[in-house]
């Protein structure tokens, strides 16, 4: 048998018979240690399982039908939840921007400050939100409870890509469902805003639409539908990656399904501010 080398001098003692305060620092560094291994070794498997959705690409037969099921899933069934908290956004922030203004302030503000916080950043940052939990908490569940239940494993005996029947059509139909219910739900936050400030308000319709038109540029709206597909591709992959990976049993389903929520509302909050600071300064109309 080999010996193992270490350097001279090096101290193989026992962590326990060192003083308290090195023993201490010892072990709060190798917390440390460990933390950022982990947090390599999570970024490298991501990485593979990236991989394997592009691999899983190249077999439309496998995930095309499976695809327009997971647009009804997360598209068509998120419309009401996405309408409603538009609309009170938009509402919200109508109120708060009318009975903020000092006198003398031209009411068409209302519009054009209603108009920059719902496309620019609420309409995409809240419906993204909203549905991390939802559709992420959804699809890590189902697929989750695939892995624990061995249908996945039954998948590969019968010779079935998972990845390109589970992932890949959840994700294609994120990023074509997500921008879509971000154009839906800015259109109700304004007409809610709208609404608001005309009727209980009384600020004048024509000074509140003076307001939207204000300073508008197309790129405003390209950098909300952005947002959106970022914020799809993101549900999508980290809630599917961490179903994926589901350990054994229904509290590793729960595990799981807490953990990808949590990871997914960072991610987009993450990738708002990046967003926001990358492409800020082409908004100026």
């Amino acid at each position: 048998m080999g010996s193992t080398f270490y350097p001279r001098g090096t101290d193989l003692r026992p962590t326990e018979t060192f003083p308290v305060v090195q023993r201490t620092g010892m072990r709060f560094f190798r917390r440390v240690a460990r933390a950022f291994l982990g947090i390599f070794r999570h970024v490298g498997l991501r990485g593979f399982f990236l991989r394997d959705i592009v691999r899983a690409l190249s077999e439309p037969a496998t995930w095309a039908a499976e695809m327009v099921r997971q647009m009804r899933n997360i598209g068509v069934d998120s419309v009401p939840l996405a309408c409603i908290v538009a609309a009170f956004i938009g509402a919200v922030i109508a109120i708060q921007i009318r009975y903020q203004l000092f006198p003398g302030v031209q009411l068409s503000l209302v519009g054009l400050a209603s108009r920059l916080m719902i496309v620019l950043e609420l309409g995409p940052l809240l419906t993204g939100l909203v549905l991390t939990g939802r559709v992420g908490a959804r699809m890590t569940a189902e697929i989750g409870t695939m892995r624990v239940t061995e249908q996945i494993d039954a998948l590969e005996t019968l010779a079935y890509d998972p990845i390109a029947y589970l992932v890949v059509p959840r994700l294609l139909a994120s990023l074509v469902m997500l921008p879509t219910l971000v154009i839906l739900a800015n259109a109700v936050g304004l007409g809610s805003a709208y609404f608001i400030s005309v009727f209980f308000t009384k600020v004048p319709a024509q000074d509140f639409k003076e307001g939207l038109r204000l300073g508008y540029g197309g790129f405003q709206l390209f950098y909300s539908l952005l947002k959106g597909t970022l914020f799809g591709a993101a549900i999508a992959f980290n809630c599917s990656y961490e179903g994926y990976i589901t350990e054994t049993g229904a509290e590793g389903v729960g595990r799981s399904t807490a953990r990808a929520v949590v990871i997914t509302s960072v991610v987009i909050l993450v990738l708002d501010a990046i967003t926001a600071i990358l492409l800020g300064p082409f908004l100026q109309a």
